[in-house]
């Protein structure tokens, strides 16, 4: 799926290297315009050679249904249709749109699956800045809204608009993720990390009950340092998804315009807030409510984070300094330490 990654953050392992006889088992390959990355260990015998094939295929699979950048994807017949009649897009995009409306409403409206015709609109598709009027914005913005789809039955939705479009690149490669661990647990994986364009899900420990580390990288443009070390201390599922706002943004008239669009506003973030990263069991969830909460930023997103008992950190630029923020519940976690 040739997902462009601008709101995600790289994440990875910080495995240490494996002697000869380290029971870890490694692949990877090309996934959604990034790669993905599956580390995993089984007490009992596991053929690699199949797992991978599985994974491949399933990858395969998604994006023929959920790709914004192929034109025979399903999604993008979905938004080729030029009327409101009911279309069939099968249970997984309806799935999405469901948990995407939750979120959005959640979020106040901020976090949309139909903001295309903003992210045009300010250039970030042609990756020119322009500046719109206040009418242009609001022309646009009747357009986009998630009330204008609608899911009709399980597996199909329609249009109370002709020409509105979904993007699900915020949300789909969570949902991936989830995918390929359910291809691991099904081989009886317990324990593993999976990583698709730096979105993750661990599960387990790794041998001799060692604990699983990730890192967050530090938000900042041009620079490929650590901000955080995260050990998982569960050994339930947890997924651990981070979004930014410093890989794609303009720099016009003495301001920074994020790609990040407020739906509500149909204009790019204005708060402070570089990035932020979800801790929670389902991915799906994980890679929505991260978008959604870099769209809120740190003082609205951590109230919403309390309110629904969420794991959050968020993570502020002012100047060059950076200010984290935690959210009530990832403060009062054992399930992750912070370094």
């Amino acid at each position: 799926m040739q997902f462009r990654l601008f709101t995600f953050v790289v994440c990875f392992t910080g495995l240490v290297a494996c002697a000869p006889q380290d029971p870890i088992q490694k692949f990877s390959g090309p996934a959604q315009g990034s790669t993905y990355n599956i580390s995993y260990w089984s007490e009992q015998a596991v053929n690699a050679e199949s797992l991978q094939q599985q994974v491949d295929a399933e990858l395969s699979r998604i994006d023929k249904v959920m790709s914004n950048y192929r034109k025979d994807s399903v999604i993008e017949a979905f938004n080729a249709q030029t009327t409101t009649d009911s279309f069939e897009v099968g249970s997984e995009l309806v799935e999405l749109v469901r948990i995407a409306r939750e979120i959005s409403s959640q979020s106040q409206g901020c976090y949309d699956l139909t903001v295309k015709p903003l992210f045009d609109l300010w250039g970030f598709k042609a990756d020119k800045f322009n500046q719109p009027t206040s009418e242009q914005i609001s022309e646009t913005l009747a357009q986009v809204g998630m009330a204008k789809i609608s899911e009709e039955g399980p597996s199909m939705l329609s249009k109370k608009l002709p020409t509105m479009r979904i993007d699900v690149s915020s949300i789909a490669q969570g949902y991936t993720v989830r995918r390929l661990t359910a291809i691991l647990e099904q081989a009886g994986v317990q324990n593993y990390l999976v990583e698709v364009g730096g979105e993750l899900q661990v599960r387990g420990k790794k041998p001799e009950q060692k604990p699983w580390k990730v890192a967050i990288e530090k938000p900042l443009p041009g620079e490929q340092t650590l901000q955080k070390i995260i050990t998982i201390q569960q050994d339930e599922p947890l997924a651990v998804m981070t979004s930014g706002t410093y890989r794609h943004y303009f720099d016009a008239n003495g301001k920074r315009f994020s790609h990040v669009l407020d739906a509500r506003s149909g204009s790019p973030v204005q708060h402070q807030t570089v990035s932020t990263t979800v801790f929670i069991e389902n991915p799906t969830y994980a890679d929505a409510w991260s978008t959604a909460f870099l769209c809120l930023g740190s003082q609205d997103g951590k109230a919403v984070a309390d309110r629904l008992g969420l794991k959050v950190l968020f993570i502020d630029q002012h100047g060059d300094e950076l200010q984290e923020l935690a959210s009530d519940a990832l403060r009062q976690t054992k399930a992750v330490t912070l370094q």
